[in-house]
């Protein structure tokens, strides 16, 4: 796996979201991670997701999985890490962003989105 890069767009609605996380789970079923590994990846890219359905205004959730010999990164379109308060479910996403933060190695986040990173041993 030298640098294979996996692309998925989805529509910006919740249904969706099932197909991204077994998305990650075949992914980094290919690094032969642990259960536990691959459920806190889908988890994360889960919480990720639910994240950019808040504050998308296009019509679909770009997600890039990027593979090579030492880690595993996911990036998220339009995901953000500042919540502002008169969001709905506010304290929900502030929990999204702390779980996906404990679960990853490495997380980003820039102004098109969050990138994940989860480093092999």
């Amino acid at each position: 796996m030298n640098n294979d890069m996996i692309n998925l767009s989805i529509p910006s609605k919740p249904d969706y979201i099932s197909l991204v996380r077994l998305t990650s789970s075949s992914v980094s079923n290919k690094y032969a991670m642990s259960i536990d590994e691959i459920e806190d990846i889908k988890m994360a890219i889960g919480e990720a997701c639910v994240n950019s359905l808040c504050f998308t205004d296009n019509e679909k959730i770009d997600i890039e999985f990027i593979l090579d010999e030492k880690q595993l990164t996911i990036k998220v379109s339009d995901a953000k890490e500042y919540i502002p308060e008169g969001i709905d479910k506010c304290k929900d996403r502030k929990l999204g962003i702390l779980i996906i933060k404990s679960l990853m190695d490495k997380v980003e986040f820039n102004d098109a989105g969050i990138k994940m990173i989860k480093f092999f041993e």
